[in-house]
């Protein structure tokens, strides 16, 4: 008795095929869906808009802004608090009077929660726990070099939440100067990179 063997060269051809035509329909999909969650999470993309922040940034800078440690904090229900210095990107507040077409604004974190800030004769003092006589965070800051004195009367206590911000550009710049601290659950992100234009490329 003769046994016909099962020809499967075609079935597996077949078998590959679909698995290929699969495995590329799942990339196009959740690519797109990948990139979609980088964004609204990890990492963004922004260009600057305006002249506030300069000489640090110039119109037109684009940036890589970091959300992860915003995204932890949302996460693990913690206060997410950047650090002094560190140039955040927040929601535009709605006290700021700024134009309904800015929906971001980006500046410099001169101080924080608890903190008393005061702007006279030109010049910015923090006093908190650590230096009752206060202290100027703008001395000896690369950032500063582009500005003499920071116009302006202010006396503010930071509240419990939130930061004080001002721009590199003390004499064109809407900040916490004219709206007061922001609460951080405003923040985006803090700007990591400047990758355009190339040859100005930094890191913060």
């Amino acid at each position: 008795m003769k046994f016909l063997k099962r020809d499967t060269t075609a079935q597996t051809d077949t078998q590959k095929g679909w698995k290929s035509i699969s495995s590329t329909a799942l990339l196009i999909i959740s690519a797109p869906i990948l990139a979609l969650f980088l964004t609204a999470h990890v990492f963004q993309s922004y260009e600057v808009d305006g002249l506030s922040m300069e000489t640090t940034l110039q119109n037109g800078d684009r940036l890589i802004v970091n959300k992860l440690p915003k995204t932890i904090s949302n996460i693990s229900g913690s206060e997410y608090m950047p650090n002094r210095w560190d140039i955040v990107v927040f929601d535009r507040p709605t006290s700021s009077a700024i134009s309904g077409r800015v929906g971001h604004l980006i500046k410099r974190v001169i101080a924080l929660p608890g903190e008393r800030v005061t702007v006279r004769d030109g010049i910015v003092t923090i006093y908190n726990q650590e230096n009752p006589e206060g202290f100027n965070p703008d001395a000896n800051q690369e950032y500063s070099e582009s500005f003499n004195v920071t116009e302006g009367q202010v006396d503010i206590t930071v509240g419990s939440g939130e930061i004080f911000v001002l721009g590199d550009n003390r004499s064109n710049s809407t900040d916490s100067r004219r709206f007061g601290s922001i609460n951080t659950n405003i923040v985006v992100g803090t700007a990591e990179l400047r990758f355009t234009p190339i040859n100005n490329m930094r890191t913060f």
